[in-house]
């Protein structure tokens, strides 16, 4: 049987959190908030839905056992009555679709995070930078995701965690943890902190960021690089970063990603040669691009891969390695059933 929630940490209060997606990383921060006394909610359907209601969320870390941990799982947003927070780790490709259904749990003005890989929806509705105003079609076809979300209610969130889920309802968090979060329009806000110390007190390593769109685009680096082409070889990262070749054409491609960065006036302040230095650190990591492809799952190449090349076109700058990788990645998705190319032009 699902263990009871515990009562909050010392110095914390219970809140209610919503978390939109029962997959790796949100099973992640549910399986911690929950066992630091949040009332938590997740949104799940199908055989995660089932397995949810019927054991818990299973949960481990590290070597520690698998344990099943109480929460409220639901598909019907409206069961998830009004929350404090609301989580957004859906893969991009899906949320515009679930969106519209979100909007009753942001009628009380609660906070929403989103945890996702590749570039957010919102990543350029700040003032007064290179872009702005530029709606990423790659994330939000036809703005649905921002007519929902006000740009006032969202706190940008960046996670570097390997979770993976070995079955339905099943998380594994194997390595790392970091959260990053900070405010769209940068600089420090009460806000911000209130909710990283809420995440650092249930064990999620949070950090406020002054400049959260510099992390974002930092986290893309490595995402832009090693998801596609983890994609098309099947091998994890420290093989392709171990072959002369394969990493050869990693470093191009970052090269290329963080001169796009600078373009668009990001403080990119690191080099290719370093930030595969950090990523070989980590072992052999799995991307979730691989790990969608052996499970079957669509892959999530356009918040990652198509939204740099969409700022790219969009500033006119060439980035002819990221252009050749994106080609035969949806390539090699589209005859594994696993990806539909949207229409940018």
């Amino acid at each position: 049987m699902p263990s009871e929630p515990l009562r909050p940490r010392a110095g914390t209060r219970a809140l209610r959190i919503a978390i939109i997606g029962a997959g790796a990383i949100g099973g992640h921060f549910a399986a911690q908030l929950a066992e630091a006394g949040h009332t938590v909610s997740l949104l799940a359907r199908g055989d995660t839905l089932d397995a949810l209601r019927r054991h818990g969320l299973r949960y481990r870390s590290g070597a520690e056992p698998l344990r099943s941990i109480a929460v409220h799982a639901t598909d019907r947003p409206r069961e998830m009555g009004s929350p404090d927070l609301v989580v957004l780790a859906l893969k991009s490709q899906v949320l515009p679709a679930v969106a519209p259904s979100l909007a009753p749990l942001l009628d009380g003005g609660a906070t929403v995070l989103p945890v996702g890989n590749g570039l957010p929806w919102w990543y350029f509705g700040v003032p007064d930078q290179p872009l702005s105003g530029l709606r990423l079609r790659s994330v939000d076809p036809d703005g649905t995701i921002a007519r929902t979300v006000a740009l006032p209610q969202v706190l940008g969130g960046s996670v570097m965690a390997s979770c993976h889920c070995s079955a339905p309802g099943v998380v594994v968090h194997s390595a790392g943890g970091r959260v990053v979060i900070g405010e769209p329009l940068g600089g420090a806000s009460e806000r911000a902190e209130h909710w990283a110390a809420v995440l650092t007190n249930a064990g999620l390593t949070a950090a406020v960021s002054e400049n959260i769109r510099d992390d974002l685009w930092l986290k893309l680096l490595g995402n832009v690089c090693a998801n596609p082409l983890s994609l098309l070889t099947g091998v994890s990262t420290d093989r392709l970063l171990d072959d002369p070749r394969t990493r050869e054409l990693f470093g191009q491609m970052m090269d290329e990603c963080i001169d796009l960065g600078r373009r668009l006036g990001l403080p990119v302040a690191t080099d290719s040669t370093q930030r595969m230095a950090q990523t070989r650190k980590l072992g052999a990591i799995k991307t979730s691009m691989l790990q969608d492809l052996e499970a079957g799952r669509e892959v999530e190449l356009d918040a990652i891969l198509g939204a740099a090349l969409e700022c790219a076109q969009a500033l006119q700058q060439s980035t002819p390695q990221l252009c050749s990788v994106f080609a035969l990645a949806c390539m090699r998705a589209q005859q594994a059933g696993l990806y539909s190319a949207r229409a940018l032009d």
